[in-house]
């Protein structure tokens, strides 16, 4: 076998490329990215609750960036506004490409994921509302938390136990999951944000209309459009909302034809190899107690009323609207109901934007291991009952193909 030395000089030139390429597709498959986004989580989750959690715990709040520009962010910070944005920017163009041209360019199908991320913020709202104000608790700024489905997490279990379920369903989770994030993120700039600046809010239109001009005219020229891109998540940023909207209104604008699956393939590597793993690595880590503060908690009105509203709220809320349409319209014909009960139960993985709303709901103290916990145990029900129910679908699904091969 020859050596690389030996090789003429364009092979040689070209062997870097390539492993790089497929290093690339490699990072494309949904179920590599999932278990990369999960050991991250199982990491993060270990090192937090081990002796040296506050080695974790000084990594996620160090903190660095031009403070001038209002950037000198922790590392947690960075990774939930920065890196989530570039996940957001992927997930705005698989679905703006599934609007123009895939499944969801019928209204009526577009509608009931819509409609089912509304209910599932609204049931388990109800839900934290009706545990709190059963136990006589005043905890009711929390009712948002369990609205929340954290999309990463959701898709990445979806993707390692559901490799033979329908892409449908993998699509109406991730339009359920979007719309419900986007609500979820307008919720903090009314309700949880004292400090909206409509000013940079305003200016961000800019360099957003520049870039859907850049994207049209000089769609290749990614020196162009990364610093506009940059601009307008920095602008959103700063107007105090959750920076991720600016991924996806950037991704939005691309258009479907040509471009959002170009794109998407290029971009999709960074954020399953990276983006992602990182962000879970420092969400992930939410410190229990000990086996003491954990039963404690359990007991408290608000990790109930957040377990509650993830588990049930969700289920009844997204599973509950998303049947009744199925059988009283013709919008969903291809979606079978118990692969919709096991989206459903995903959608209760709150993980991400639960916590946001928890931190910004209650100040640091014992309601905010509360929420962290009842965040921590709701999204990991959730995850495993949605699991089991869309594992058994998945091995039905995989007879049916094999019977007609």
């Amino acid at each position: 076998m020859q050596s690389d030395l030996m090789l003429p000089p364009s092979a040689t030139e070209q062997l870097p490329r390539k492993r790089i390429s497929q290093l690339g597709d490699v990072l494309r498959q949904d179920v590599v990215g999932g278990l990369l986004l999960l050991l991250a989580a199982v990491v993060a989750l270990v090192w937090a609750n081990s002796g040296g959690s506050e080695h974790y715990h000084d990594l996620r709040a160090w903190k660095f960036g031009p403070e001038s520009l209002h950037l000198n962010l922790s590392l947690a910070a960075w990774a939930a506004d920065g890196l989530l944005a570039i996940f957001f920017f992927v997930v705005a163009l698989e679905l703006k490409r599934e609007f123009v041209h895939g499944e969801l360019r019928d209204l009526r199908r577009a509608a009931v994921p819509v409609i089912a991320a509304v209910c599932g913020i609204a049931v388990p709202a109800l839900a934290y509302v009706a545990v709190n104000v059963a136990a006589g608790s005043n905890m009711l700024d929390g009712w948002a938390i369990p609205a929340a489905t954290d999309i990463a997490f959701a898709l990445a279990v979806l993707a390692v136990i559901g490799r033979n379920l329908p892409s449908s369903l993998r699509i109406f989770l991730l339009t359920l999951a979007v719309v419900d994030d986007l609500i979820a993120i307008t919720i903090i700039a009314v309700v949880y944000t004292s400090s909206l600046s409509l000013p940079p809010l305003v200016a961000a239109v800019v360099p957003l209309a520049l870039f859907t001009w850049l994207v049209r005219r000089y769609p290749t020229r990614w020196w162009l459009l990364i610093p506009v891109a940059l601009l307008t998540w920095g602008l959103v940023h700063a107007a105090g909302i959750h920076a991720t909207i600016a991924g996806v209104a950037l991704g939005l604008v691309v258009p479907a034809a040509q471009w959002c699956e170009r794109y998407e393939h290029a971009v999709r590597p960074i954020s399953a190899g990276f983006a992602v793993p990182v962000f879970a690595f420092l969400a992930a880590g939410v410190t229990v107690g000990g086996l003491s503060g954990l039963t404690g908690s359990l007991t408290e009105p608000v990790t109930l009323g957040i377990i509650a509203g993830l588990v049930l709220g969700k289920f009844v809320g997204i599973a509950g609207i998303t049947l009744l349409v199925k059988r009283y319209t013709r919008a969903a014909p291809d979606l079978h109901p118990v692969d919709v009960c096991g989206i459903a139960l995903l959608a209760g993985i709150g993980f991400t934007v639960s916590l946001l709303i928890g931190d910004l709901a209650f100040d640091e103290g014992a309601v905010s291991d509360q929420v962290r916990i009842g965040v921590l145990t709701g999204s990991l029900i959730s995850a495993l009952c949605g699991a089991a129910i869309l594992a058994i679908r998945n091995r039905a699904h995989r007879r049916i193909v094999a019977g007609t091969h």
